[in-house]
């Protein structure tokens, strides 16, 4: 966190309050000052207001008729500037405090993705240092306006929870800074989907950690952010540069659900490109319904394929042996199996749930 107690000066003089004593001593007046040093008598008269900044070139000029050093005026300048800058700052921070109030704080700061601190200046400090901001516009020109559209292309303007969201998928861009992936390559994606599968069917203790090996040999990060208040999100997928970054959240804790929604994410990755943003249970501005389909049909089918589905539904009764001889068969996990004929109300809700496992990311 930046030390706000810091010392810096109350004030700083501009340097024209400087030029007009030494002028007055001198008994000069600006207009023989500007014949001398060359310069137009309005600019002259522009930096006797404040109004001007004394540039570099003034300064040496100055040096020449007054007999005062350049790096006195290029020194004070610097320092009235930055003073300046520093109000501006402060300004910033005083204005941002009710923004501020509005983040889920509390719950970042027990995550240690901010520092604890019930001082509001901190707040909005410790919040500008995390989005790596200067100031509330900043916040908004990124997160509501789209003004860097490489960067982030989809507005989070009309979300009640912007705020809460916008922390979320921050915290996974900080994450991913701390990832090493080889180069991103499509077709290395799809040759370690099996191992992947593989890897949901058996699900050994460590297998997030696993995970984010296998995805990053094929230069993809996956991530794990728990979930904030108010920001009910499942997983999101987007290109940091020309890395995908998934982020997961494991909001229900359940492998089917879990499972659905990485492939989900690699769906988007192999399909949509570079240019798509998914953020799952959150509807946003710039989310492409068809995309999000395609997406579901392609999880789907590497959980359980169609012609799977089909030869399981066509057994009139099932029972939980019929259940894991074909999660067997098939190569997937029964919880994948009693999800699907749940979401199809082809059984009720509660039949077969203790064929669901518990996700655990900390193993």
């Amino acid at each position: 966190m930046a030390n706000i107690n810091e010392y810096y000066p109350e004030t700083v003089t501009h340097p024209s309050e400087f030029l007009k004593e030494i002028l007055q001593e001198k008994k000069m007046g600006s207009k023989e000052f500007a014949v001398k040093t060359g310069k137009p008598e309005k600019t002259i008269s522009a930096v006797l207001k404040g109004k001007s900044s004394i540039t570099t070139e003034m300064a040496i000029l100055f040096e020449q008729v007054l007999k005062i050093p350049a790096h006195f005026w290029i020194e004070s300048q610097k320092n009235y500037d930055e003073y300046k800058a520093r109000v501006d700052f402060q300004n910033n921070i005083d204005n941002a405090q009710e923004w501020a109030s509005l983040f889920p704080y509390a719950k970042m700061a027990s995550f240690g993705w901010v520092e604890r601190t019930r001082k509001p200046k901190e707040k909005v400090i410790n919040l500008f240092e995390y989005f790596g901001i200067a100031s509330q516009k900043s916040f908004e020109d990124y997160y509501f306006n789209q003004k860097t559209q490489v960067a982030f292309r989809i507005s989070l303007k009309n979300q009640e929870n912007a705020l809460a969201i916008a922390s979320w998928l921050r915290h996974g861009e900080i994450q991913a800074e701390k990832w090493y992936v080889q180069e991103y390559c499509s077709n290395k994606l799809k040759k370690i989907l099996p191992s992947i599968k593989d890897l949901m069917v058996n699900q050994p203790n460590n297998f997030f950690t696993e995970l984010q090996e296998i995805c990053a040999n094929a230069g993809v990060k996956v991530v794990y952010t728990p979930c904030l208040p108010k920001a009910p999100i499942h997983g999101s997928t987007r290109w940091l540069g020309d890395v995908p970054l998934i982020q997961l959240s494991g909001r229900y804790r359940r492998n089917d659900i879990f499972w659905f929604t990485f492939f989900h994410e690699i769906g988007h990755i192999l399909l949509h490109g570079k240019k798509y943003i998914s953020i799952e249970n959150i509807k946003i501005d710039g989310e492409i319904e068809n995309y999000e389909r395609e997406a579901d049909d392609f999880s789907a089918n590497w959980l359980l394929a169609k012609t799977q589905e089909s030869e399981i539904l066509s057994k009139k009764q099932l029972y939980e042996d019929d259940i894991i001889a074909y999660a067997k068969k098939f190569n997937t996990h029964p919880a994948c199996i009693i999800g699907r004929l749940q979401h199809l109300r082809k059984i009720d809700f509660g039949i077969g749930n203790s064929f669901f496992e518990p996700i655990d990311f900390i193993s």
